[in-house]
């Protein structure tokens, strides 16, 4: 093998593909990243099993092979020559190592053959369509909180997707849930998507989709089928395995009746909710929520601290209500919603609360209450 490549280019790739390797590992070729090099291409994979991700980057290909060398200290090694180098990769005369060349650094790293390396990415998939990065990026960011962390439940670590039909609509829907709360967030199901299976994609992926949808530029490709799902970005391309599990039948827990309606300032509410919870106990992180007409007062009793108060305006004009929540969901929630306004349906102290920007907002939020 004799490559030769710009080392940003190297770095960019390299900072794409090593995040999914585990630093600690029992199978020695899962540490390491796959190096292809053919017809002025360099080809780098990585994989933990379950995730896999390539990159196509140019170089100045003298010599094709294909060979793997440790993720992690590659990427490290790139990560401190000046910016600006050129970075050279050949085969030794010795078996199993290969030496990097740039300025008048050399290092001689260990590599194990590519025959070895595991190729998680074959089989069919069954639909495809494309999203503009910044639709992706919305169906994840907006759910991707209540995602459950759980290890027992494992079929809510991840988001759910799939097509549901709304009054002759077609959306596509991304839920999560950790069963305290819930995020649902639609767009208009795009060609190709009618009749896939609803999947879970899992958090690890999720992770790495959000990462890659920032340097995307153009649309990204989804192709999928019941057990796994490919995203293209480009030249970088990301296959994951899908949770085997039936994700539960979330529209039972929306509510659809809560007729009582509370209107807040978002940005308010969100600093005040956070500088009462300054006083909660971390195991508990109660705050009491109580409505009067055309006000809305919060407050924390905590026993080993002290207590904490504070009143914002607000819109209710229903019957007095008093209600609890976790501090640390609301102000989860408060973060993901645009506007300036949040709007809060409920129905009594013991039932979820339904949370949105507006009526028929596109992102939706259930949340249960606490006794307080």
């Amino acid at each position: 093998m004799k490559v030769t490549i710009e080392r940003a280019a190297l770095l960019r790739a390299l900072g794409h593909v090593h995040r999914v390797v585990e630093r600690r590992t029992t199978i020695p070729i899962l540490a390491n990243v796959l190096i292809d090099a053919s017809a002025g291409t360099l080809m780098l994979k990585a994989t933990d099993l379950d995730l896999e991700i390539t990159e196509k980057v140019p170089a100045d290909i003298g010599q094709p092979s294909a060979t793997t060398l440790p993720a992690h200290t590659l990427y490290d090694i790139v990560r401190k020559l000046p910016e600006g180098a050129q970075v050279s990769i050949e085969g030794s005369g010795e078996q199993g190592q290969l030496t990097l060349r740039s300025g008048r650094s050399r290092f001689n790293l260990q590599s194990l053959p590519e025959s070895d390396f595991p190729d998680v990415t074959s089989g069919e998939f069954s639909h495809s369509f494309s999203l503009p990065p910044a639709d992706l990026k919305k169906l994840i960011l907006k759910t991707q909180f209540a995602i459950s962390s759980e290890e027992t439940r494992y079929y809510l670590n991840g988001i759910f997707l799939h097509v549901a039909e709304v009054e002759g609509h077609q959306l596509l829907r991304a839920v999560a849930t950790d069963g305290h709360r819930l995020a649902r967030v639609e767009l208009p199901a795009p060609a190709g998507s009618a009749g896939m299976p609803g999947v879970i994609l899992p958090r690890k992926a999720v992770n790495e989709i959000l990462r890659l949808v920032e340097d995307a530029e153009g649309v990204v490709a989804i192709e999928l089928s019941t057990n796994k799902m490919r995203f293209s970005f480009g030249e970088t391309v990301l296959t994951t395995k899908l949770i085997d599990g039936t994700f539960p039948d979330y529209g039972r827990v929306i509510p659809a009746n809560n007729d009582k309606r509370l209107t807040v300032e978002r940005g308010v509410f969100r600093e005040a909710v956070d500088r009462v919870s300054t006083i909660s106990s971390e195991r508990g992180r109660a705050v009491k929520l109580a409505l009067s007409e055309g006000r809305l007062v919060l407050s924390v009793t905590n026993p080993d601290q002290g207590s904490a108060v504070e009143e914002i305006e607000a819109d209710y004009d229903g019957p007095p209500i008093d209600i609890g929540f976790n501090s640390r969901y609301l102000l989860d929630i408060a973060d993901q919603l645009d506007s300036d306004t949040a709007l809060f349906r409920l129905a009594d102290p013991g039932s979820p609360t339904l949370i949105q920007d507006r009526d028929g907002a596109s992102a939706l939020y259930v949340l249960m209450p606490m006794r307080v």
